[in-house]
């Protein structure tokens, strides 16, 4: 079979090349997809006993706007919510969850587990469009 990654793609009814494939084949880039930011947000709770209750309260937080316009956090929606290895979430019992969350502007996890005792919230992965 022939190695395609050498191979010129012609865009135009002329023949000008305007790629070559090979020149991209196999590179990564940090992208995304047209939903703004999305981050992989990380709870752990390590008394071991994440409740639905405490799930709720650090959601509740990060779906909500904080401070004035222009300034603080602004509220992301929760597109998922799982575990590290694809288990059910099970209410004081599961102590990891991660959530993917979109949105388009600043959101600062520090504050969202403050009044959670043993919980820490933290952003693990961020995906972005390119610039």
């Amino acid at each position: 079979m022939a190695d395609v990654r050498s191979r010129n793609e012609i865009v135009a009814n002329d023949g000008v090349t305007y790629v070559t494939f090979g020149a991209n084949s196999l590179k990564h880039v940090i992208n995304q997809a047209d939903v703004g930011r999305e981050l992989i947000v990380k709870c752990y709770d390590s008394n071991s006993a994440f409740t639905d209750t405490t799930l709720n309260q650090i959601i509740q937080y990060i779906t909500t706007s904080h401070g004035s316009a222009g300034t603080g956090d602004s509220a992301f929606t929760v597109a998922a919510i799982g575990t590290a290895d694809g288990s059910a979430f099970v209410s004081g019992t599961t102590d990891t969850v991660f959530l993917r969350v979109q949105g388009t502007g600043d959101l600062t996890v520090g504050t969202a587990d403050q009044s959670i005792s043993g919980v820490t919230v933290s952003i693990e992965a961020i995906f972005a469009p390119a610039k």
